[in-house]
């Protein structure tokens, strides 16, 4: 399972650990990292506590391997780091040079000249061929082209773009514009089939969050996870309504899937009206992560939840997910 990818960033397999908040930390990076992916800690809002304890740990658990060490990484908001980019300002002072930091959801040519000076690959996330040329003049080294299944944050309505055409119109324009740039698939892959898919279509590789946030290393909630296993893509939606719920102030072109749990269900009609009064509601689902009662607290997965069957350790994961794709490929 070589690619472009692989090569560039030492891998044994073209996967890289979607850099998901509260979720993606140092013993999910670090294990990803160690099973030849590159593991992104999810820095994304730019907490800087809570980053500098999970850098801390992926650093240490990977003492004694030094090139899986070379494949932890990180991934930020774009939009967040222009309010406070102090999370990211620390990491690059940091002796461990990452891998590669990942940027969604925004325009990424204000960092350029920090990682450029650090020698810290740029991998950009977008959704739509639009976002393209500001990510080429950033230098960006991996372009994700996130397709609307995926879990989380992503581009919302009516310029929501499907990762089977997304992902091989970004192939070609790539191989117009910028054929040294590397691709990654994200949004609905969860097994080798997935993998599989990416890379005919034109893909480097795959950016993957669903399937690795039910692993044994995610900080996931372990009831969210439960959930997760017994649901399928179909009990998945994209709307604000735990964005406004966690207090997030957003950009209006973003949303976010995650299942589709009573509390979803009663405001995601009525988005405006939960925006005028959010108090009540959010009274609501903050007993509802207290009491990790994931009918109120958001579950944040994909459509690719429906591929779900366990949550194992991520090494046993992307060594089957990279086998069943090594045998389609053949």
């Amino acid at each position: 399972m070589q690619s472009r990818f692989t090569h560039r960033f030492d891998l044994s397999t073209p996967i890289a650990l979607a850099p998901m908040a509260q979720v993606s930390g140092g013993a999910l990076a670090a294990a990803c990292a160690r099973a030849g992916a590159l593991g992104l800690l999810g820095g994304v809002y730019g907490e800087l506590p809570w980053l500098q304890t999970q850098h801390a740990l992926a650093l240490r658990l990977l003492t004694d391997d030094t090139p899986a060490l070379k494949r932890v990484g990180c991934g930020f908001i774009s939009w967040k780091l222009a309010e406070d980019a102090s999370a990211l300002d620390w990491l690059l002072d940091q002796a461990h040079t990452p891998a590669a930091l990942m940027l969604s959801f925004g325009d990424p040519r204000p960092y350029t000249a920090r990682l450029a000076k650090r020698g810290v690959p740029l991998i950009c996330q977008i959704q739509r061929l639009e976002q393209l040329p500001w990510c080429l003049e950033a230098g960006a080294a991996v372009i994700v082209a996130q397709g609307a299944e995926a879990g989380g944050h992503g581009m919302s309505g009516v310029q929501a773009r499907a990762s089977i055409s997304l992902v091989p119109e970004m192939a070609d324009a790539l191989a117009t514009q910028s054929p040294s740039t590397l691709l990654l698939a994200a949004g609905g892959i969860a097994d080798g089939r997935g993998l599989a898919a990416a890379l005919m279509l034109g893909a480097d590789g795959v950016l993957m969050g669903t399937r690795l946030w039910a692993s044994a290393e995610s900080l996931a909630a372990s009831g969210a996870v439960s959930a997760a296993l017994l649901a399928n893509g179909d009990d998945t939606a994209r709307s604000s309504v735990f964005d406004v719920l966690r207090r997030k102030s957003w950009p209006a072109e973003f949303d976010f899937r995650a299942l589709r749990n009573r509390l979803h269900r009663e405001w995601d009609s009525r988005i405006n009206e939960l925006r005028a009064a959010p108090d009540s509601a959010r009274a609501d689902y903050d007993a509802g992560v207290a009491a990790q009662d994931f009918e109120r607290a958001h579950v944040t997965v994909g459509e690719a939840v429906g591929l779900l069957r366990d949550a194992p350790s991520a090494v046993e994961l992307i060594e089957r997910i990279t086998k069943q794709a090594e045998a389609l490929m053949r």
